[in-house]
């Protein structure tokens, strides 16, 4: 006999929809897997196997066939086990053949025959076009953030053959706690002594989504300012919490309690990280990589000039586009990248750039270790800002900086004026649309003018101080999405002060 069975796999963080046939026939027993299966799935025979018999159910002793439709598409994980099990049974007469009609089934089974969740639900689940889905107990909630269709969780196999037996009902679903992300706590902004301008940047780049660079001496605090920026940037909503929750999902990574992620994430890869771990890929399985876990939050490259080079500037394309695109023999994905970057780097190699009797470092030394930062990926940093020594009276005194309340409210104004204009921040204004948005004065103009005369700003570093210096009236209250009003000379100055002439960095003490 013949059983039809639909499920899915993953294809990066999307679902691609599978179809389970299979054939049990007369002849010498045996399974087979086809259908381009990688080593998960051709392990199924033994889990499947396992769990028929644990649950009391017969295990064929015929010439058993798997196919896995699309046979063109490669097949991956664990996910197709009870769909395999459900087809099996069907297949030897073990359940009706209508039983699973209009049905989907994801999910691993254990050789006890427990359903196990599988990383991605949500992504599956909306891969199975029937309008009703059967998935690990422990992904229901995840599964049904999609809507649309019905979704039933089970804990046993033995549960999913009485149901479509019609011997006992569906399991109960659990109940649907609220989605919102419980109340954690984040680090403040308060807990930074001085660094005044640091701070500044801090602010500009959470409400215009701008990129920010900070170089100093080790012990400053670029760490620490960094770690307090997503405390700075509003809660996701909508489509955003969604990918956000998608891409963990697909990555396998824990989800909040509620499931939906609703704060913006924080990803801080280790300097040893390959190309693939930080804008994802891999021989086998693409995986989403860092830049991608890091949508809709922030990407914290801590020790930047340690990574090679090559690592760096595979990021030059996400940072433009929002997208990465990877590309192997065996498929292709797209996954979401649509970050914003926080990178703290040293001077030089000791980390105390030239600075007399504490840094031994030599002028090649040092330049060498300026050039491993290409002049392409410095040039999309928006700011970049030199972090200095706090002053001892600010260390020692007990005066308390403002809060990241604080500085959050000023920057969901300013978010709630980009998004007034189209854009969920300034940030993403696009080129064509900066005379509209962000007019400059003739003092801006002309003051811009000599910048790009003198060869201190490029094309792209134009349209970025534009940006910024809207980023900045709008903090300051200076226009409206309505009436955005002309860019002062005075924004337009402190955008280029940010915006350190990346020569200087490396230098910068």
């Amino acid at each position: 006999m013949l059983a039809t069975v639909p499920s899915a796999v993953l294809s990066g963080i999307d679902g691609q929809a599978v179809t389970v046939e299979v054939h049990v026939s007369s002849g010498l027993p045996g399974f087979t897997v086809v259908g381009l299966p990688d080593t998960a799935c051709r392990e199924s025979r033994d889990r499947v196997r396992a769990a028929l018999l644990s649950s009391s159910l017969p295990w064929p002793q015929k010439r058993t066939t798997v196919n896995l439709a699309p046979s063109g598409v490669r097949k991956q994980g664990p996910g197709l086990d009870l769909a395999i099990a459900v087809g099996l049974l069907a297949a030897s007469g073990e359940l009706p053949a209508d039983a699973v009609v209009g049905i989907g089934f994801v999910g691993e089974l254990g050789l006890d025959g427990t359903v196990r969740p599988v990383p991605g639900a949500l992504a599956l689940v909306d891969a199975v076009a029937e309008p009703s889905v059967v998935v690990a107990a422990a992904s229901v909630q995840e599964a049904r953030l999609l809507g649309g269709r019905e979704v039933r969780g089970v804990r046993t196999l033995a549960e999913v053959v009485a149901a479509l037996r019609g011997d006992e009902p569906w399991p109960p679903s659990p109940q649907e706690p609220s989605v919102l992300e419980p109340t954690r706590p984040q680090p403040d902004l308060a807990d930074v002594r001085g660094q005044r301008v640091a701070r500044l940047a801090l602010e500009v780049a959470a409400a215009g989504g701008h990129h920010l660079l900070l170089v100093g001496p080790p012990g400053v605090g670029k760490t620490m300012l960094a770690a307090r920026l997503p405390g700075l940037l509003p809660d996701l909503v909508g489509a955003d919490a969604l990918a956000v929750t998608r891409i963990r999902s697909a990555a396998g990574l824990s989800l909040p309690p509620g499931v939906l992620v609703r704060r913006p994430p924080f990803e801080a890869p280790h300097h040893g990280s390959s190309a693939a771990a930080l804008v994802g890929g891999g021989s086998q399985w693409l995986r989403p990589g860092a830049a991608s876990l890091a949508h809709c939050g922030v990407l914290f490259i801590d020790e930047l000039a340690e990574f090679p080079a090559v690592v760096l500037d595979a990021l030059r394309q996400p940072l433009e586009e929002g997208v990465v695109r990877v590309s192997r023999a065996r498929g292709t994905a797209t996954f979401p990248a649509r970050f914003l970057l926080v990178g703290a780097t040293n001077p030089c190699p000791c980390g105390f750039g030239g600075r007399p009797g504490t840094c031994p470092c030599t002028d090649v030394a040092r330049a060498r270790y300026q050039r491993r930062l290409s002049g392409p990926l410095l040039d999309r940093f928006d700011l970049r800002v030199e972090v200095g020594r706090p002053a001892v009276g600010e260390l020692l005194t007990g005066a308390v900086s403002e809060s990241s309340a604080s500085v959050a409210d000023r920057v969901a104004r300013c978010r709630a004026i980009a998004a007034a204009r189209g854009v969920a921040c300034n940030a993403a204004i696009r080129a064509e649309r900066l005379d509209e948005v962000a007019p400059l004065s003739v003092a801006a103009r002309r003051v811009l003018e000599q910048a790009l005369e003198v060869g201190s700003l490029s094309a792209r570093g134009l349209h970025r101080v534009r940006r910024v210096a809207r980023t900045l009236a709008d903090l300051g209250g200076r226009g409206s999405a309505a009436d955005p009003g002309d860019i002062g000379v005075d924004d337009i100055c402190l955008a280029l002060q940010l915006r350190a002439d990346p020569d200087a960095v490396g230098a910068a003490a």
